[in-house]
């Protein structure tokens, strides 16, 4: 007796296989963006203080560790062009700053870093070798730093950096307390003989933690032994 044959199913139409990828596919894309919409409020309003403070506002309508109540958030920005004036205005000054030290041979020069313009001095001219006395003629020429600066009122951390040849005094045991002395040895003259405000300079040493040319050779040695006036472009 001959047995009849078993019919094979039908084979699907082959638009249904490409039509499968595409769900599944469309599947995993909203998936993503399901698990993309659940953030932290938390970190999200951090990244957005930090971004209205580098566009120049002075404060932020939610505390430190707190979450704003409302959906819509004020945002004061009475400043929002304050870095680019700044910038503008200080960048000027720091040309004539520039330009008045090299007529006596002091080499310097500036440069935007983040927040801050940085007054970048050479040294030598200024403070005898292992000491943090100013020179006399060098007091004049930290004067009228700080009077070209005065007008500003901005908060200034004054920076003292050295080169990498060690320094074993009794009154500097290292470049550590050297270079922080020199910083505070500007730091007085602007307080004391030109009324900047206290509150708004800082004293700062580096060492030689931080050079910016090659300790190896005379010439980067000579660069890398100077004082820094980092000028925060917001108050």
């Amino acid at each position: 007796m001959a047995f009849k044959k078993k019919e094979e199913c039908p084979k699907p139409p082959a638009w249904l296989i490409s039509f499968g990828d595409l769900m599944s596919l469309l599947l995993t894309f909203f998936i993503l963006l399901y698990s993309m919409s659940i953030i932290s409020l938390e970190r999200f309003y951090e990244v957005l203080r930090g971004i209205i403070s580098a566009f120049g506002a002075q404060s932020v309508v939610f505390e430190q560790g707190k979450l704003p109540e409302r959906r819509r958030i004020d945002i004061p920005m009475e400043n929002f062009y304050i870095r680019k004036v700044k910038y503008k205005e200080l960048k000027k000054v720091a040309r004539e700053i520039k330009a008045e030290l090299s007529k006596y041979g002091i080499w310097s020069d500036y440069t935007v870093i983040g927040e801050c313009l940085r007054i970048r001095v050479n040294t030598d001219k200024f403070f005898p070798p292992g000491e943090a006395k100013l020179y006399p003629e060098a007091r004049g020429l930290v004067l009228n730093m700080c009077k070209k600066l005065s007008p500003f009122s901005l908060p200034i951390d004054i920076e003292g950096h050295t080169d990498n040849r060690p320094i074993s005094t009794s009154i500097f045991p290292s470049n550590w307390e050297l270079s922080v002395a020199r910083a505070i040895s500007v730091i007085r003259v602007f307080v004391n003989q030109c009324g900047y405000p206290q509150d708004k300079l800082t004293a700062v040493g580096f060492a030689d933690t931080k050079p910016i040319a090659d300790n190896n050779t005379p010439l980067g040695r000579q660069k890398n032994r100077r004082v820094e006036f980092c000028i925060k472009l917001i108050p």
